[in-house]
């Protein structure tokens, strides 16, 4: 079965968010991205980057903010395509799933962040798409929130929801080790 790494928003708005001192989860999450693409590329698999572009001149993923760079560790290499995205998920309003369809892809491994925004959207698409997706526990992260009712959620709260609903009817979710032992 041929499959494809989609690297999420890997981008400095949000090295600039972990800069700030804001909860994260997974601090982990960049190092097992890293090794997830040493590992497709030395196999010659397909790697895919999504980016995140905000249409707000004041979001800092906004094409023109330095938020928009991508983050060293996750850096595209030559051949390897980048998809531009202004929503959550990576397959609406882009080449995403045409990139896939025309590369024979049938399964897509997920990671980036973040964990219960743009990964989870877009491991959901991918399933609705018929793509097989495994989402990758340990190479995504995301950040705490506090709710409309003014209740707080901590960022491993919001990571393990993330993952809970998405595990078995959604998505197979595995770890870096996992997928490394592929």
């Amino acid at each position: 079965m041929k499959k494809a790494l989609l690297v999420i928003d890997v981008q400095m708005a949000l090295a600039d968010e972990d800069a700030s001192g804001t909860e994260r989860s997974c601090p982990e999450a960049e190092q097992n991205i890293a090794a997830l693409l040493d590992k497709f590329r030395s196999a010659e698999d397909q790697v895919v980057h999504i980016h995140h572009h905000g249409t707000d001149p004041d979001d800092p993923f906004h094409p023109d903010a330095s938020g928009s760079a991508v983050q060293p560790v996750a850096a595209p290499t030559a051949g390897e395509p980048v998809v531009i995205k202004t929503n959550s998920s990576g397959f609406v309003g882009t080449s995403l799933q045409s990139i896939l369809q025309d590369a024979g892809v049938e399964q897509v491994i997920l990671c980036g962040a973040t964990a219960n925004h743009c990964v989870e959207s877009t491991t959901r698409s991918a399933a609705d798409l018929g793509f097989q997706p495994t989402y990758v526990s340990d190479a995504v992260w995301t950040y705490g929130i506090t709710g409309p009712d003014g209740v707080p959620h901590s960022a491993a709260r919001i990571h393990s929801v993330s993952i809970a609903t998405l595990e078995g009817e959604i998505a197979a979710v595995k770890c870096t080790k996992d997928i490394l032992a592929m």
